[in-house]
């Protein structure tokens, strides 16, 4: 448990988050709290085991630690449950605003009959993701069943707006369209990594991922593509900038053995968890994201600010940020030959990988901006105590 305390005013609203998941929710409320109105707004979190304390301790007026567990366990559920209604009733915020479907459905459930304003944002929908039937419906079912008791959900596409008015998950003038921000700050003064830092050949064409070692990013698939681009351009060399921790473990030993018996290993890299993925995506000539379902993908608008072109699947909310031939290349979702094939246009068209590069930026710089986020997100909680009064 960590606490930050700040001479604060009263009359600022108080706002509790609370998180479970980490990944791309991680990069979203660290350029959140960064770019929010403290002036207007005192920043309390509750985050999961899965994130690091001192990290936020210098952006949030209060943070808080406890332990959630990723897939439902009854009697640890409970305990967070227990653990996060003793924790409301300390602070008593005017606002809880829960990221992700488990922190939305804990969240909501330890705040039941506390009188305050409920926010929640799914940041990409658990039924969209690859699953049985049954375990679909479950998640429909859960998520119906506490729109009831949220104020606001705030999606980050307009793509998981019309999912849930499609899945009839709750009314459209429930739902609030707030689209993800990145913090060009960090990739002006980030830290900057050379390829000899890194054990990448100078002379390389470096194919970048980053993303979770998980199923929805598609590993497999970007080895796959990998071993196809290797054998017409030898110079190819491969990274992918994240991990698999927990539940994921498994599936970063396939990827390793995938890496293995493609021969790659001298040209792949799998750098573990980092802090800022942004030094390593400098680092691209190609960024790739070839996820099987995606409720926005943060990395995007990360690779095009580093003018890295792009070659994502056509999935979920994707298309709301990437137009195909205009700033990135869009390929179907499990396609390794046709991202192999994107990847090699780029290669081979220098005017292309121009034009991509160029609009991306530009689109990156007027769309998703991290103050615009802290903008629209401050006015949310104005507008939402104000409607309360």
């Amino acid at each position: 448990m960590a606490k930050k305390k700040t001479a604060v005013s009263d009359k600022r609203i108080r706002v509790l988050h609370v998180a479970e998941a980490a990944g791309g929710v991680d990069r979203y409320l660290k350029t959140l709290f960064k770019y929010i109105d403290r002036t207007k707004i005192e920043t309390f979190f509750i985050c999961s085991q899965n994130y690091c304390v001192d990290e936020y301790i210098k952006i949030a007026d209060h943070v808080e630690q406890i332990q959630m567990a990723h897939d439902i366990s009854v009697k640890k559920d409970l305990e967070s449950i227990k653990n996060l209604r003793r924790l409301i009733k300390e602070y008593s915020p005017d606002i809880i605003y829960a990221h992700s479907s488990k922190a939305g459905a804990l969240a909501r459930m330890a705040d039941m009959w506390i009188p305050n304003v409920v926010l929640y944002n799914p940041h990409g929908w658990a039924f969209n993701m690859r699953c049985g039937e049954k375990k679909k419906l479950l998640y429909r079912l859960v998520e119906r069943m506490q729109a009831p008791f949220t104020d606001k959900i705030v999606c980050i596409s307009e793509a998981e707006k019309n999912t849930a008015i499609q899945s009839h998950t709750c009314t459209e003038k429930k739902l609030q369209v707030i689209y993800n921000g990145i913090d060009f700050d960090e990739e002006e003064c980030g830290t900057r990594l050379t390829r000899s830092d890194v054990g990448i050949p100078d002379k390389a064409f470096v194919i970048g991922m980053v993303g979770r070692i998980a199923e929805q990013k598609a590993p497999d698939v970007f080895v796959k593509m990998a071993s196809m681009i290797k054998e017409k351009i030898p110079e190819a060399f491969f990274i992918i900038v994240g991990d698999g921790t927990g539940q994921n473990q498994d599936e970063k030993n396939k990827v390793v053995t995938m890496i293995e018996g493609s021969g790659l290993k001298d040209s792949f890299i799998i750098t573990g968890w980092v802090e800022s993925p942004l030094q390593y995506i400098r680092l691209f000539n190609v960024g790739v994201l070839l996820s099987r379902w995606e409720g926005f993908g943060l990395v995007i608008p990360e690779y095009m600010i580093c003018n890295v072109p792009v070659v994502a699947t056509n999935v979920d909310a994707i298309p709301n940020i990437i137009e195909d031939g205009v700033n990135g290349l869009l390929v179907s979702a499990d396609d390794a030959s046709a991202a192999a094939d994107s990847v090699m246009r780029i290669y081979h068209d220098v005017l292309l990988c121009k034009k991509l590069t160029a609009n991306g930026k530009r689109i990156v710089e007027r769309k998703f901006d991290g103050k615009r986020l802290g903008r629209e997100t401050t006015q949310l909680f104005l507008d939402c105590i104000c409607n309360r009064g």
